[in-house]
């Protein structure tokens, strides 16, 4: 509906105004509708269970060094920042985590061997992306892939903060020559347990934060892909989408997230081979101010929004591609990872980690 996305486009760029130049007091709820998610919220922890311990930690080199008779070409660095979601909360096995699922897809792309470094918090708010990136930058990382936002709405951090401190991550990853992907917040209206009022109020909250991101990160340098309402319906039909808790995805889950957020990783790096979309099949393109672009992303789960020119005012207009999210030839295979070493050791280093090894294949469903 293009007068509710012209809405959201106003009120995104409001908050990333704000961000941008300190602006204070700039809220997204009025005092009274605060009040009624505060109370609403509390039935909704009560509906949502508890995960015991740490995500599995999947550190380490995927993929070949594909040779060819040449010189083995050094790994390329993919740094993971953010939340529980980006840490992999919900799965068992390291393999099962989106930084291994992407790691083994952009290796199979790139030809080329990934090592992957994963920072990510359960807990994580914009505000922690700071001392990640202290963790993350002696790395040296080619690519760093983002997935912040969520604990920023469930904990009430104002917006045109968080919005900031993720616009100055991504500033300082760009300043080191890395190129960046940010998952945009997640459609928390979606979650099953969350139950009307709550849910109109977490859709609202989610989606408004997510354009705003979008704004923040395209203007910063980097390209989103919105996350938004991507596994609700998945999760409403397939309950094996949930981790444990009804709240984080499963295995499956995080293999859906991470096929919709693949091309967009490959495309950063000059990987993605347009021409293996399906015969008949266009990704849906337009060319829009960055604002309008960002709130018609929040809408669309799986859309990318990235800067048509490379620096400077060129970045107030936007490229929206929804990309097709579509296998890898031969599937898409995960094998354990090697472990990981010092920044200034050999990538290679270590022994081989006790999984066996997988096959995790998404489908090219919309979701």
């Amino acid at each position: 509906m293009p007068g509710a996305q012209e809405s959201r486009a106003r009120v995104a760029r409001r908050i990333a105004t704000a961000a941008a130049y300190g602006g204070g007091g700039l809220g997204l709820l009025g005092v009274g509708v605060v009040g009624l998610l505060l109370t609403e919220s509390k039935l909704a922890v009560q509906a949502i269970g508890i995960l015991d311990g740490d995500p599995p930690k999947a550190d380490g080199v995927y993929g070949e060094a594909f040779a060819d008779g040449a010189d083995p070409q050094p790994p390329l660095v993919l740094a993971f920042l953010g939340d529980s979601t980006a840490a992999g909360l919900g799965v068992l096995r390291a393999r099962d985590t989106p930084g291994a699922l992407l790691a083994a897809g952009l290796a199979s792309v790139a030809e080329r061997p990934v090592r992957l470094v994963n920072v990510a918090r359960s807990g994580g708010r914009s505000g922690d992306l700071s001392g990640q990136l202290e963790l993350a930058l002696p790395h040296h990382p080619d690519i760093a892939v983002v997935m912040i936002g969520a604990n920023d709405v469930t904990r009430h951090s104002p917006a045109q903060l968080a919005v900031r401190q993720l616009g100055e991550a991504v500033a300082a990853l760009r300043a080191n020559g890395c190129e960046v992907v940010v998952g945009t917040c997640p459609d928390l209206g979606t979650i099953k347990p969350v139950r009307p009022p709550l849910r109109w109020v977490a859709r609202r909250l989610s989606r408004q934060l997510a354009a705003a991101q979008t704004i923040a990160v395209v203007e910063a340098g980097g390209r989103t892909v919105s996350l938004g309402s991507l596994l609700g319906p998945e999760f409403a039909a397939r309950p094996e989408m949930f981790a444990a808790d009804r709240y984080h995805p499963s295995a499956q889950g995080y293999a859906t997230a991470a096929m919709a957020v693949l091309p967009s990783l490959c495309a950063a790096l000059g990987l993605w081979p347009e021409e293996e979309h399906p015969a008949g099949a266009v990704a849906g393109e337009a060319v829009l101010p960055v604002a309008v672009a960002a709130a018609a992303a929040a809408g669309r789960a799986g859309t990318e929004v990235a800067a048509v020119g490379a620096e400077g005012a060129a970045r107030r207009w936007a490229l929206l591609r929804h990309r097709l999210r579509v296998g890898l030839p031969g599937g898409w295979v995960v094998e354990d990872a090697v472990p990981g070493t010092a920044p200034d050791a050999s990538p290679g280093g270590g022994t081989a980690g006790g999984n066996t090894s997988a096959s995790s294949h998404a489908g090219a469903g919309d979701g």
